[in-house]
């Protein structure tokens, strides 16, 4: 079996005011770095649109249908200060959940080892009844709840190193002792959650604030001592990440210093615990990351541990 890259040209559509962090260039620097000889075997799939009745497994009722109802027909709409839609973010908030659900089944059936979403846009902050943060939908919940919904996953887990901490996913899951949720991110800092006695309703919630300028070595020792240890103790039977690359030491949005190999690190220990627990199942999804060569070699660090390289 192989890596699955899963996205759509849709994804572009999602436009932005100028010079908003969050581009469609972020999208296409990814692809770009993915289109290389190195993976060449990469299985390559075209995301579906998720259904009203996925978003709903993650959000509020209505929801969705009042988010969607908000686009403009033209130009630009503002949820929050920092989350503007367009005319195309519709079809690609539906096609970035689609992608995780659609990554859940390939791995789930055994068509894929595992999978990274190249999808914007992104998803950690967007609660159950509630859009920020550059997010519209929860594109990891949807796929873990899909995951348990149709695939019976009974123990389900979600890593984010994300820079921000993906205060959306924990609300979504933080009620749910058979949901884990496990966060590296600067403190303090954007969006304001994430503190460390934040733990859930059973233990399943671990967040590990991390202060500005904290590099590799503070980074590994949060993720070695209190995310892959509880991660390793909760025996998932499915895990996705919220890879998120900006805190990267290059990134212009936040102050921590980490490099590309510190992602492919914490990737091929994340893929060792789903190798013990779980046959090797793992779901990424690309979060943030606003530097773009950055965020392209990162990627391409990730993917490559995924692919077992």
């Amino acid at each position: 079996m192989t890596t699955a890259l899963i996205t759509h040209l849709a994804c572009l559509e999602h436009m932005m005011p100028s010079g908003h962090p969050e581009s469609p260039d972020r999208l296409r620097r990814v692809l770009a770095a993915l289109e290389g000889p190195e993976f060449a075997d990469l299985l390559r799939e075209q995301a579906p649109q998720a259904t009203m009745a996925q978003l709903a497994l993650a959000h509020s009722e209505g929801f969705a249908e009042a988010l969607l109802a908000r686009l403009p027909e033209q130009g630009f709409a503002f949820i929050d200060g920092d989350t503007p839609v367009s005319p195309g973010s519709g079809e690609a908030a539906l096609r970035a959940a689609g992608a995780v659900v659609r990554a859940v089944d390939m791995v789930m059936q055994g068509v894929a080892r595992n999978a990274f979403c190249a999808v914007r846009p992104p998803g950690h902050h967007a609660e159950s009844n509630r859009a920020m943060g550059f997010c519209l939908f929860n594109n990891v919940a949807v796929g873990a709840l899909w995951a348990r919904h149709t695939w019976k996953c009974a123990r389900i887990a979600v890593v984010d190193f994300d820079v921000h901490h993906g205060n959306g996913t924990q609300e979504i899951f933080q009620r749910d002792a058979d949901l884990f949720y496990a966060s590296t991110h600067q403190a303090p800092f954007y969006p304001g959650t994430g503190a460390v006695n934040d733990t859930g309703v059973a233990g399943n919630v671990v967040n590990v604030p991390l202060q500005a300028g904290a590099g590799s070595d503070a980074f590994k020792a949060a993720m070695t001592k209190q995310v892959l240890n509880a991660l390793d103790a909760f025996r998932p039977d499915l895990i996705l990440i919220s890879a998120g690359f900006d805190a990267h030491m290059q990134d212009p949005l936040a102050n921590l210093w980490l490099e590309e190999e510190d992602f492919a690190w914490a990737t091929r220990e994340i893929m060792a615990i789903a190798v013990k627990h779980c046959a090797g199942r793992v779901v990424s999804a690309l979060e943030g990351g606003y530097d773009l060569t950055a965020l392209a070699q990162s990627v391409q660090a990730h993917v490559r541990a995924l692919m077992g390289e």
